[in-house]
């Protein structure tokens, strides 16, 4: 496809003028380089001689003391938090692994085991049974709704028996209550009450 003579003077005019922005544009950018390049060095001039000085007098006077202080004031509470963790937190958490240790020995017993399963399985048989006679649970040969019930029931059973367990055989100090004596009652006496 053939140009004609007019639209080719006109884009040799564009193409003139296209250079010729973008010399003008090389040259401004040039110039603003070399701009950038004198503030650069005038700005690390006045950093050097005037603010530098100004920072380093005011953390002399001002940071450097406040440092010093914090610095003590962390030491102390490192000094206290060490001796609160050897004092207070490890024998708690070794004497929370004892009795997760002797509650685990206690699951290992074989009368205990067998008391689950046999709890176990009289909670499923009986709750098929009660789901059959409201016509919640129907007899199917493959496992249905009713057998998961039946498994939250046992897992039900075991989670209360295991805690039945823990309870009764976990130390307690505060199950002991002293007696009050007797002659420190004041004020009250027992009658017998007259039988109608």
């Amino acid at each position: 496809m053939g140009l004609s003579r007019k639209r080719r003077r006109e884009l040799k005019k564009l193409r003139g003028a296209a250079e010729n922005v973008w010399g003008e544009q090389r040259e401004v950018l040039e110039h603003a380089a070399k701009v950038l390049r004198s503030a650069g060095v005038t700005v690390g001039d006045v950093a050097r001689k005037d603010v530098a000085p100004r920072v380093r007098d005011s953390y002399d006077r001002r940071l450097a003391p406040a440092v010093d202080t914090t610095v003590g004031a962390v030491r102390h509470a490192g000094h206290v938090t060490k001796h609160t963790i050897t004092d207070d937190v490890v024998p708690a958490v070794t004497g929370a692994v004892g009795s997760a240790l002797a509650a685990l020995e206690v699951a290992r017993d074989k009368h205990l085991r067998e008391a689950i399963k046999t709890a176990s399985r009289a909670s499923q048989e009986v709750a098929t049974k009660a789901g059959q006679r409201l016509g919640l649970v129907e007899v199917k040969p493959s496992p249905g709704p009713g057998t998961f019930i039946l498994i939250g029931l046992g897992v039900v059973a075991v989670a209360g028996i295991a805690y039945a367990a823990w309870q009764t055989l976990r130390p307690d100090d505060d199950l002991w209550v002293e007696d009050e004596p007797e002659s420190g009652r004041t004020g009250t006496t027992s009658t017998p009450s007259p039988e109608i």
